[in-house]
């Protein structure tokens, strides 16, 4: 399945450039495909998705970009589909931001083990009713486990590791690069709206972007996405004033949208979320996949890196609850009818192209036997001009070596063993066998002579036994009238 998921940061950094503002914030740190627990939107959705304990992102740091309009500034990180990598600065922790607080997670598991399996809440045998019902929240990945009087509950959400219902799939890593300038924007539209408004909606994207004259606003692709929603990549190409051009960085332009004002301006277009659209280091994917998520059983993480069928192209991404797993189930369809548009129109294609060759084919044989008989048309011309001209003239020494190659050609031919007494020979087969099968048919529906005065024979004798017959029956029926006669004469 190769599917986009993309986690946007909240608070990104913001451009410094003219036209845009002057402002420089801290870059906020992104989700993972939309399991951080920040408000994060994945790229056919935005919801708040607590998931493996990607709750700081991939690292956070400041980015200073000058943007649009004074050249194209300079910005670090990338992002896969919303990973959205920030530099790390200050920051102890592993890759997926989980700061070093070895005590509070050390307590933390502590207490989430006494819920489990020993509390001492009510001090009798309660307590063990209260530690299965601990057990099936926690499986659930909801609600609270109480354990002790005097600690607060533990809180159970998906991301704890006892969750049942969690699994690993596959998403397409994107291959854009940052200069590219790819950046998605999600439109709570339906597609044909969307395509039937595109000159307007590159409008007011360019007002959106400040308006600046020197930058243009290009649609890469529009797509459509389950519940009616629609994907539209953009990028934005920036010219300079001795005539050259070049696009925004991705990760420029989506920090700049991602400001709080511009951020306003997108959501009255009916922009729900936005994300870049950019592919990983190798260094920073190798980083990516070498800890588990946070909730992910490390065995089966391990495996899910094994069962990749295509390391090269495809990440495995976590997925947490019945609603990711609904998500993708509706992303994997969507794609299905795509693919099958594609594919008949693909079809259509090929039957259209096939009556066009068999068309083109007839046409050329049509066009042969038409050069064939125009070009005999023009020999004809020509030997009557060719005789017209030589009328009067000798004949010539190369004439005459024509003259006798056509009396050798003509003495081949006429040759009992050549062609011409070869199709002699087949004319004559032909012709017998023509003769031999009208024979054979006539024979095959003549009658003998005698035979057929035998059967005239027996024919008029059974026509006359059927006249005797006949006229038995005529004399019978006279009698039985005349008995009926006397009966009735007698009774009366």
């Amino acid at each position: 399945m190769a599917f986009n998921f993309g986690g946007a940061a909240t608070n990104p950094a913001s451009l410094a450039a003219p036209g845009f503002g002057t402002t420089t914030t801290a870059a906020a740190p992104a989700g993972f495909g939309g399991f951080g627990t920040t408000t994060t939107g994945g790229l056919f959705g935005n919801t708040q998705n607590k998931g493996f304990g990607f709750s700081s992102g991939l690292g956070t740091g400041t980015t200073a970009a000058a943007g649009f309009g004074t050249g194209l500034g300079t910005t670090l990180g990338g992002g896969f589909g919303g990973f959205n990598i920030q530099p790390q600065q200050q920051q102890q922790g592993s890759f997926f931001g989980q700061q070093a607080q070895a005590p509070a997670q050390s307590n933390q598991l502590v207490h989430t083990a006494n819920a489990l399996s020993a509390p001492t809440l009510l001090g009798d045998e309660r307590d063990a009713i209260l530690a299965k019902w601990n057990q099936l929240q926690a499986f659930w990945g909801t609600g609270k486990g109480y354990f002790n009087n005097q600690l607060p509950p533990v809180d159970f959400t998906q991301e704890n590791p006892f969750c049942r219902f969690k699994a690993v799939g596959y998403s397409c890593i994107p291959g854009s690069k940052d200069e590219d300038g790819l950046v998605v924007l999600a439109f709570n539209k339906k597609e044909a709206d969307v395509r039937s408004q595109q000159q307007h909606l590159v409008e007011s994207l360019h007002k959106v972007l400040g308006g600046n004259q020197t930058l243009t606003v290009n649609v890469e692709g529009v797509k459509a996405l389950p519940d009616d929603q629609t994907e539209v990549v953009i990028y934005v190409v920036e010219r300079s004033p001795n005539g050259t051009s070049k696009r925004i960085p991705a990760t420029t332009l989506y920090s700049y949208v991602e400001q709080a004002n511009t951020k306003a301006q997108l959501t009255q277009l009916a922009v729900f979320m936005s994300v870049t659209r950019t592919e990983l280091s190798p260094a920073q994917l190798k980083q990516l996949l070498a800890n588990a998520p946070a909730g992910v059983d490390p065995i089966i993480w391990e495996q899910a890196k094994v069962d990749n069928p295509d390391a090269d192209k495809l990440i495995p991404v976590p997925m947490v609850g019945f609603k990711e797993l609904l998500r993708r189930l509706k992303i994997q369809d969507q794609m299905t009818k795509q693919h099958q548009s594609r594919v008949d129109i693909i079809s259509n294609d090929i039957s259209e192209l096939q009556k066009n060759q068999a068309t083109t084919v007839a046409k050329i044989a049509q066009y042969k036997r038409k050069l064939m008989d125009l070009s005999h048309r023009v020999l004809q011309v020509l030997i009557k001009q060719e005789i017209q001209r030589k009328s009067g003239y000798a004949i010539q020494v190369d004439e005459e070596h024509l003259r006798v190659q056509l009396d050798t050609i003509q003495c081949e031919l006429n040759a009992p063993t050549q062609f011409k007494g070869r199709l002699n020979e087949l004319m004559s087969q032909i012709r017998m066998q023509n003769h031999f099968g009208a024979v054979r048919s006539e024979e095959r529906y003549s009658v003998d002579g005698d035979l057929l005065r035998e059967i005239r024979q027996h024919l008029k004798q059974q026509q006359e036994g059927l006249s005797q017959l006949i006229s038995v029956i005529k004399d019978d029926v006279e009698d039985i009238k005349l008995i009926e006669h006397g009966l009735l004469d007698r009774l009366g």
